[in-house]
């Protein structure tokens, strides 16, 4: 009885040192059946496959998050058509305005488009630094709206005084643009904040690209007399 005893003993300890010895290389054993690369392959896919279940995850927040945005916007734009200033900025008390929709919401695409309202509000209160702050925060890849917010700029600046960041404003907006139907109205007015700035060769080249590259455009006309009249200033 105490030999059976002892050889049950035995064949356990075996057994536990079996099982330890078995654990303690099972990655050693996939990878010497998989092989280096393969092992490194498995690593590499089960690293990818975490990473894009967090991506979508993430972006699935992100499209939440902008819809609700979008839906708050909504109001605070109607408000905005409508001249309704205040509750377009602040809200309405069941709405948001749009300086909440950017703190709440700020990496949406909602919150970038208030950015714009926001700083075009500001231009029209004559608050011209947060006018420029909320602009500076906006872009888009929509030709038009950022040669917009660009002018808007150009605007605020020409308010401030900084005729040489206004002329660049506008300048950058015709670029953006590039067309007839916009470009000259900014160009001119970059001419104008050239000459403000006592500068007329610049001035005399915003009004000189509209005659050469605008033709037909509304602004044409103008652009000439301004021309003519900047290159005998800038003869004397």
């Amino acid at each position: 009885m105490r030999a059976n005893f002892q050889e049950m003993a035995k064949n356990t300890t075996e057994e536990a040192k079996s099982v330890k010895k078995t654990d303690g290389s099972g990655i050693d054993s996939v990878k010497k059946e998989l092989g280096p690369m393969g092992f490194i392959g498995v690593i590499a896919g089960i690293v990818i496959i975490i990473g894009a279940t967090i991506f979508f995850f993430i972006e699935q927040g992100k499209n939440r998050k902008n819809a609700a945005a979008q839906d708050e916007l909504f109001q605070a734009q109607y408000y905005f058509e409508q001249d309704s200033l205040d509750l377009a900025m602040n809200g309405d008390g069941r709405n948001l305005g749009f300086l909440d929709i950017i703190d709440i919401y700020g990496s949406t695409d909602a919150a970038n488009l208030a950015n714009f309202y926001a700083g075009a509000i500001y231009l029209k209160q004559g608050n011209f630094q947060s006018a420029l702050d909320h602009l500076e925060d906006f872009s888009t890849a929509e030709v038009l709206a950022q040669g917009r917010a660009n002018e808007l700029k150009g605007d605020a600046y020409m308010e401030l005084g900084q005729y040489s960041d206004a002329a660049r404003q506008y300048e950058s907006a015709a670029n953006v643009v590039d067309d007839k139907f916009f470009s000259p109205a900014y160009l001119l007015k970059a001419a104008l904040a050239h000459e403000n700035n006592s500068d007329n060769s610049s001035a005399l080249k915003a009004v000189t690209k509209i005659v050469d590259n605008y033709f037909g455009a509304s602004e044409y006309n103008e652009a000439k007399k301004q021309k003519a009249r900047l290159e005998a200033l800038t003869s004397r």
